[in-house]
């Protein structure tokens, strides 16, 4: 592979979840359009996080990723290797570099099994024996993870959540992955113990350089951790680049409008002003035309609802942070006028 080759080159993303209907013949009447034309790329030992509201289609796009779903459409590739609808067998050798962290700390480890066997699991699966066995690699591994190797014949009831996800990041490294989709790993823990878990995540990117798709919803420890950001908005990616030239300088209305939502202390320094948006998110089934947050957005005109913004370099922008919007923000600060302007949905 090649230096300019990325690690993961996704183009034209798709997942369209069919609506059957009709009786007695059930047929298609519909789909859920989950995701709908991503392109993104991720660079080995690089981490690009992946944002929006619940319902975006993060989830969906972690899934297609690691081919866990089917795309209905575009293109993945992995080391330059096409694997969009690779099968079984071509897909064996890969699937050991791809790895996942789910959500669920509590679904995700079979209860019956003991934290030896969970991790251990992979490596069974796969035909790999490593050196001095692998009792001894899922004991290296629990201590990687800041588990006690003594805990190898305990069962995941006797664990915290916080350990619970970090038996899962532990399994998730068993086959020296190259690449963790971690799908929001810390929105099920306590507030308390999220840092450290994204601290030990940190901490294994930075000391065997693997590579993240770091899936979330909670801005503040995207920007910790991420060092390239991806907002999504209905299925689709809005703005998408560095981090901190997307947080300080957010061209996307959707994007400004959920970092004016982030929480920060102010002692000397103005307030920024919160950004309500109007009405609900539209339905996947029946998205807007055009651009697909006009009917939220205080910016929309007759050309939003008529073409769908490209995502691409707005004028001002830095390298590599791309904007799917027709009138993309300035760094100046919204004026609170312009946001009482009621969206035009009638467009």
């Amino acid at each position: 592979m090649s230096d300019s080759t990325p690690l993961l080159d996704v183009s034209g993303l798709t997942k369209h979840f069919p609506i059957k209907g009709g009786f007695p013949i059930r047929r298609t009447v519909g789909a859920v359009q989950a995701v709908d034309g991503l392109d993104f790329q991720v660079a080995e030992g690089e981490s690009l996080g992946l944002v929006g509201e619940s319902g975006c289609g993060k989830s969906t796009t972690g899934r297609l990723i690691t081919r866990l779903m089917e795309p209905t459409a575009g293109r993945i590739a992995y080391r330059g290797q096409d694997i969009t609808h690779a099968g079984r067998k071509t897909l064996a050798p890969i699937r050991s570099e791809i790895q996942m962290i789910f959500q669920d700390p509590y679904a995700s480890l079979n209860p019956r099994h003991t934290v030896g066997k969970i991790i251990a699991g992979p490596m069974e699966i796969n035909g790999i024996e490593t050196p001095g066995g692998r009792e001894k690699r899922v004991r290296e591994l629990l201590e990687i993870v800041g588990l006690n190797p003594e805990h190898f014949n305990r069962f995941p009831h006797e664990f915290s959540g916080g350990q619970r996800q970090r038996i899962g990041v532990a399994r998730a490294l068993a086959l020296n992955p190259k690449l963790i989709v971690a799908d929001e790993p810390v929105s099920a823990l306590d507030v308390s113990i999220q840092a450290q878990v994204v601290n030990l995540l940190q901490k294994v990117q930075r000391e065997l350089g693997i590579a993240f798709v770091f899936i979330a919803h909670d801005l503040a420890i995207v920007r910790h951790f991420s060092q390239r950001v991806a907002v999504m908005y209905l299925g689709k990616i809005v703005e998408i680049g560095d981090r901190d030239d997307l947080y300080n300088n957010p061209r996307h209305p959707y994007t400004r409008a959920l970092l004016s939502a982030v929480p920060e202390a102010t002692v000397d320094e103005t307030p920024r002003e919160r950004i309500r948006l109007v009405g609900d998110v539209p339905s996947p089934i029946d998205p807007p035309s055009g651009c697909r947050f006009r009917t939220r957005c205080w910016k929309a005109t007759e050309k939003c609802a008529t073409e769908a913004p490209p995502l691409a370099q707005a004028e001002g922008n830095k390298a590599g942070h791309l904007t799917a919007c027709h009138y993309p923000e300035t760094q100046e600060i919204i004026p609170v006028a312009s946001l009482s302007k009621t969206p035009q949905e009638a467009v």
